[in-house]
């Protein structure tokens, strides 16, 4: 059973390879699609066709398999060189096309951006932006200050849900039974939906739903760092030793026992150093999602850059990278201090 469930993951990781790299040769190098274009289902299902065939070929026939190069299927013990590796040869070709569709998608142009208008125009906005208007150095200060104190909040709020989620999304903790498994996958499965929705995407959500401002920010930022910091945790408390564990577990200690004397204290310390470099994280994030309404700084930079006025951006940019070195250097100094 095992043996092909292993060659079933090659399988797929050859058919998607496959595919990906025939929609790319196909789509950006010979027809040279755009993305304006949309998506051409029928043509589309034309390359997983020939995709799976060339998978099939990449698995079956010949040692071009990057599949079981992953799952360790292919003996490299007597390979010196690259020749000997075709799967690696086929690897660098698709890395290769991978960078050349990416130039492709990013329109990237080095006459554009030394170009004479380009250039002037670059010009005319940092000269702005290093004559900063300290005339609105007051609501800049106002406004970071806000922005600090959502980030904490946030951070704050998050603890007691991350903690909490960090237990039922440790395996090492909830693999004794098969209900135990259950809530740890559905705990996975939501913490990483909700890690995988950028806080700017979240605060564009809570902007609709209580209104522009700095709760709508700090709710953003609560809700990705419940996700982030349980990942965090879990991942902590499943490399702690298992000794204290299994002592505890023998001598007919309650389950809420062994993980609050044997867990807990084999993590405290590394959770503290967690969660003051989230904060750090959120001051930075909580910049940014004010640009989409989630108040703070980030959206009197906002105000600011939709008018032109370029000096009392300066000015904030400037506040800005004041207050993330500084809390960069405190978080820095506070996690050394806890280790």
């Amino acid at each position: 059973m095992k043996k092909k469930s292993t060659a079933f993951k090659t399988l797929l990781i050859d058919f998607l390879l496959a595919s990906y790299l025939v929609l790319c040769i196909d789509s950006f190098i010979f027809t040279r699609h755009t993305m304006e274009n949309g998506i051409d289902w029928a043509s589309f299902g034309v390359v997983l066709l020939i995709g799976l065939i060339l998978g099939l070929i990449l698995n079956r026939v010949s040692k071009l398999s990057i599949g079981k190069m992953f799952l360790k299927e292919y003996d490299t013990s007597k390979a010196r060189g690259i020749g000997q590796k075709p799967y690696a040869i086929l690897g660098l070709v698709i890395l290769a096309v991978t960078f050349y569709v990416g130039v492709l998608v990013t329109e990237l142009s080095f006459y554009e951006f030394f170009s004479q208008a380009g250039i002037q125009g670059a010009t005319r906005i940092f000269t702005a932006l290093l004559n900063p208007n300290f005339e609105v150095l007051d609501q800049g200060i106002l406004a970071v200050i806000e922005t600090i104190y959502m980030a904490f909040i946030a951070t704050a709020f998050s603890l007691p849900f991350a903690f909490l989620l960090s237990f039922f999304a440790a395996r090492n903790l909830m693999n004794g039974s098969g209900f135990g498994l259950t809530v740890y996958y559905v705990i996975r499965f939501f913490l990483n939906v909700s890690r995988s929705i950028e806080p700017l995407v979240w605060a564009i959500i809570f902007s609709v739903w209580v209104g522009i401002g700095p709760f709508a920010g700090m709710l953003a930022l609560m809700i990705h760092s419940v996700s982030s910091l349980a990942k965090l945790y879990s991942e902590q408390i499943e490399n702690i030793s298992e000794g204290p564990l299994e002592a505890m577990t023998a001598t007919g200690a309650h389950p809420i026992q062994v993980i609050w004397y044997g867990v807990v204290p084999q993590v405290i310390l590394p959770f503290l150093s967690f969660t003051i470099y989230r904060w750090d994280i959120n001051v930075r994030m909580a910049t940014v999602i004010g640009l989409v309404g989630g108040g703070g700084i980030g959206t009197l930079l906002m105000q600011f850059q939709g008018l032109a006025r370029w000096n009392e951006v300066g000015l904030l940019i400037i506040i800005i990278a004041a207050v993330v070195w500084l809390m960069d250097f405190l978080s820095s100094k506070i996690r050394e201090s806890i280790k």
